[in-house]
């Protein structure tokens, strides 16, 4: 049997890349900010910022999405002109098929790819025992709690073996708890696999805990204010003094771009020329 074999993280370009959106009535919305930025092979990127800065903008422009306004994003030398089975996508709200038992979710992808029924089975099975729900193969999404749900999202984004895992704040409604838990999961799964992973969060404390860098952009329109790489070992104690210094670091410029987003609500944006 030829099981998928397991695909190394590749690495992200953004060169100028913005994004503007134009209203029925002739105005201009500026979302982003011309954007350059490398991410590495095998690299967990966090991105935070405030409220409405353009973080899924950005994200759904990487994963081929939404089609940028200028520049370009590559993985490795591929333009990102669309989706891609190689690039996977968890999102908040699971986007699992309710129609389908938990197995078949996970097997979506892999059907797509044209992977036989047998195999993409044996696939799926070892997928979701690394996320623990071997036990819960067979049952529908409305029978699992939300935490459960997003395990098989995250199992069934691992099973294609994508080279790059985008992630749009998947933990934000959860339970502290369970949120807690899916981080550790979520930095096992990874360090295993080693994909190159880019994950939105509103969390200060969950980025610092997942990320080799973070990158804070400014209130809208959106760009990168500043970025911050984490050299602490994992497992990351929040309680720590070398945590706390950079919890610190990244509310002093977050709280900034807070203040600008606060004054600028109720700015109308400005007229196309």
């Amino acid at each position: 049997m030829n099981i998928i074999a397991p695909n190394a993280g590749k690495p992200l370009s953004l060169r100028g890349l913005s994004k503007h959106y134009a209203t029925a009535d002739g105005l201009v919305i500026e979302a982003l900010k011309p954007i350059d930025l490398e991410i590495a092979s095998g690299e967990f990127l966090v991105v935070v910022g405030p409220s409405g800065c353009g973080k899924s903008t950005l994200l759904n422009i990487l994963a081929g999405l939404t089609p940028s306004s200028a520049g370009e994003a590559r993985v490795g030398n591929i333009l990102v002109q669309g989706p891609d089975i190689d690039r996977g996508m968890v999102f908040q709200d699971y986007a699992l098929f309710p129609w389908l038992d938990v197995i078949s979710n996970v097997e979506f992808g892999l059907e797509r790819k044209g992977v036989p029924r047998r195999e993409r089975r044996t696939i799926a099975m070892r997928y979701l025992e690394m996320v623990g729900l071997t036990d819960f193969a067979e049952k529908r999404p409305r029978e699992l709690s939300g935490g459960m749900k997003q395990r098989v999202a995250i199992a069934r984004t691992f099973a294609t073996e994508p080279s790059i895992i985008f992630m749009d704040e998947p933990f934000g409604a959860l339970d502290a708890l369970t949120r807690r838990y899916l981080q550790h999961e979520l930095l096992r799964i990874w360090q295993q696999h080693r994909k190159t992973v880019v994950f939105i969060t509103h969390s200060v404390v969950e980025a610092i805990y997942l990320a080799d860098r973070i990158v804070l952009m400014t209130a809208r329109p959106g760009r990168i204010k500043s970025m911050i790489r984490i050299e602490l070992p994992h497992p990351r104690d929040p309680i720590s003094d070398e945590f706390r210094v950079i919890e610190r670091q990244v509310y002093a410029d977050l709280d900034e771009e807070l203040a600008k987003s606060f004054r600028m609500e109720g700015r109308a944006p400005l007229p196309t020329r």
